[in-house]
């Protein structure tokens, strides 16, 4: 199994996959979102995991990145794609924008974070200065060049604890900081895949401008959730067409 897709808010299912079976999985660290779904998408071998479950009733913070990413290892997995959904901080990201980030900056507390925890030989730390897979990053790229599907290259991701929004204050500090979006779970998910040895990237779909940002209005869910459904057709589009051209090594053999 080479290819792993984790579905955020908006992809609680992948319309095209042939399902193959459903496999539960447990792990030292608890269970994971759900059953982990095993199929056939374009020709290739897939997992696919709703990262908030497939009824999407785990919120950010709770959410078992440890057992996700371990079940995922479990199972072979290599090559990672991950799907969330964001909120625009720069100009650029507009309502509807699909970005490949290419930085994160961690705001989140009391998460889990790390395997190496305990029960160690020696102190483990892993690099992390570049938190998502260029040549991984570059198949999306491409992809989204072939079907003429606009993706914004590059972005820093800042990912906040949740589940509450933030507060236009916190949205220009992270703007001062450097961040384009503000989502609720890219970490520790991105760190715990390199832990794993996972080869890791993330598209992120804008579904509203952040806080401050929409004119002093609040954040209005039902536009969000239009957005991001319709966006979420072109994420699709990309996987299908990734998995097509054999881009970047992600299509394993037939199991």
């Amino acid at each position: 199994m080479q290819l792993a897709i984790i579905g955020g808010t908006g992809l609680s299912e992948l319309e095209g996959l042939d399902t193959l079976r459903h496999q539960v999985i447990s792990t030292p660290f608890g269970e994971p979102s759900g059953p982990l779904t095993i199929g056939r998408l374009a020709g290739c071998d897939v997992v696919f995991l709703p990262r908030h479950g497939y009824n999407h009733r785990i919120p950010p913070h709770a959410i078992n990145y440890l057992a996700n990413m371990w079940a995922l290892r479990e199972l072979g997995v290599k090559h990672v794609l991950a799907v969330s959904s964001v909120g625009g901080i720069t100009e650029q990201m507009q309502p509807g924008t699909l970005c490949v980030p290419d930085q994160i900056i961690d705001y989140t507390w009391g998460r889990p974070s790390t395997f190496f925890e305990s029960d160690l030989e020696s102190v483990t730390h892993v690099d992390f200065s570049y938190p998502y897979h260029q040549p991984l990053r570059e198949g999306l790229l491409r992809a989204g060049k072939s079907l003429d599907i606009p993706l914004i290259d590059g972005g820093t991701y800042g990912a906040t604890q949740g589940p509450r929004f933030e507060t236009a204050a916190e949205i220009r500090r992270y703007e001062q900081d450097g961040c384009d979006v503000v989502g609720m779970t890219g970490m520790p998910e991105a760190v715990l895949a390199r832990e794993c040895d996972m080869l890791y990237a993330s598209l992120n779909v804008v579904g509203n401008r952040a806080a401050g940002k929409n004119g002093g209005g609040p954040v209005d869910l039902h536009f969000v959730s239009q957005t991001i459904s319709t966006a979420m057709q072109d994420v699709r589009r990309l996987f299908v067409h990734l998995l097509q051209t054999r881009d970047c090594a992600v299509c394993g053999e037939g199991e």
